[in-house]
């Protein structure tokens, strides 16, 4: 997930999270299934990921150097997940075509995903996947790339096919190294790691015992349910209101409830998601979320957003399931999960604009709004008028303006409110919808 100049490696962020939407799970409730991924839709993206797995540069390397035969290059380092700007993002790219292929076998794109061509040797797995050598285990790689890692194992174990067993031989001393990287860090982490990006505990451990059901590792499933447990069991009124940072492509909230689903009994989860998020509708509809919107995709890390609208749409059908199967919550998460399938249209967009405009109109020193014909219609509303009078009385055109919105704080959904010092953690909600 790095920053790029032609937008084809921000892709990381949202290709596999795409394919595993078409994975929906039915649910006995009046809301409409989930839609189902089609040839032409999985053929966009594979294309993503085929274009950049063979791809070296540009590149971003994370490891520690511990000696000149550290510094080569990507492909020298990792021979099999060398491209896709980084490593966790080429292995994140092998298991969406893994997965696409097996969806899509008579595709032109299915000849060349892994388990389709020839396995590599299992005898060189270590070398050629780039993870350190065994003299340096201490160092983990981030949680979001092993998991991925993981992953494309349960994959490729899940796909009936000669080819794909091969394959499936030969990362199996890769997924027990990774495997035994988690177990021993779990022990060592004392608190859960809460944000949007790579680092997040919520979304690996989902994905990590996703991999422990297919491949039976009972040691590391028990771990981490008891860490599940243990670091968001007692949680509740999760700030959803507060999401998404800038550069998320994944939802604090969201994925902590997407976890706990895999963690506790239909009955036990539903209790437990009225106190995590109580907020979430009892009726079918699809605006009590916010989209994430991309401004600027040339910006890799704003980019993030767009995989965010993905990751969300999957993570809130994953709720879906895991509740009961008459839950009233259900019409909304999975009305919810379609709509973050769909890129948010021009006139969401341009209303952003609109709203973050005025507002740093409203900041502007007295006069200074006066020069548009935007400014002057800002400016002749009830609160417009009663700001210009407080700017005359503090010397007009001569006062400091005032500091600018932050852009978070520009781009808030109509219906939601900024936090106030009485309940610093708790989403504000009015009755007005959150979008135009």
């Amino acid at each position: 997930m790095g920053k790029g100049r032609n937008g084809r490696r921000r892709a990381g962020a949202g290709w596999g999270l795409a394919a595993l939407l078409a994975a929906g799970q039915a649910v006995a409730t009046p809301a409409p299934p989930p839609p189902r991924l089609d040839a032409v839709q999985a053929a966009n993206f594979a294309a993503l990921a085929l274009d950049c797995v063979d791809r070296e540069y540009p590149n971003k390397i994370a490891h520690r150097l511990d000696g000149a035969a550290d510094a080569r290059a990507p492909s020298q380092l990792y021979p099999a997940f060398y491209g896709c700007y980084d490593w966790h993002s080429a292995v994140h790219g092998h298991w969406l075509l893994a997965r696409l292929a097996q969806r899509f076998p008579g595709e032109p794109f299915a000849p060349r995903a892994p388990g389709a061509g020839p396995a590599p040797d299992r005898g060189q797995h270590r070398r050629r996947t780039g993870l350190p050598a065994p003299q340096r285990r201490r160092i983990l790689r981030t949680p979001y790339g092993l998991a991925w890692l993981l992953q494309l194992g349960a994959q490729l174990r899940g796909w009936d096919d000669p080819q794909a067993r091969r394959w499936a031989q030969a990362l199996e001393p890769l997924e027990r190294e990774a495997a035994a990287r988690l177990q021993r860090w779990l022990p060592k982490l004392t608190r859960p790691i809460r944000v949007g990006e790579h680092s997040q505990t919520a979304f690996a451990f989902g994905l990590a015992l996703d991999w422990t059901q297919v491949s039976g590792d009972r040691a590391l499933r028990q771990a981490l349910l008891a860490r599940s447990r243990d670091y968001y069991l007692g949680d509740r009124d999760c700030p959803l209101a507060y999401e998404p940072s800038g550069q998320d492509f994944l939802s604090p909230c969201l994925a902590e409830a997407d976890l706990m689903r895999r963690v506790l009994a239909p009955a036990e989860f539903a209790a437990w998601l009225d106190r995590f998020l109580p907020a979430i509708p009892r009726r079918a509809r699809a605006d009590w979320l916010a989209p994430g919107v991309v401004l600027d995709k040339a910006d890799g890390k704003l980019a993030h957003l767009d995989g965010l609208n993905l990751s969300r749409a999957w993570m809130l059908e994953g709720i879906a399931a895991g509740l009961p199967p008459r839950d009233r919550r259900v019409p909304a998460l999975r009305g919810r999960g379609a709509a973050s399938r769909t890129r948010p249209g021009g006139g969401v967009r341009r209303a952003l604009r609109r709203r973050a405009l005025a507002r740093q109109l409203r900041h502007l020193p007295a006069g200074a709004a006066g020069h548009s014909g935007r400014g002057r219609r800002a400016g002749r509303s009830g609160r417009g008028r009663a700001l210009n009078r407080r700017r005359r009385a503090g010397g007009g055109l001569n006062a400091p303006a005032e500091p600018p919105y932050p852009v978070a704080e520009a781009l808030r959904p109509a219906g939601t409110m900024a936090p106030t010092p009485s309940s610093p953690f708790r989403p504000h909600s009015v009755s007005r919808p959150p979008w135009p």
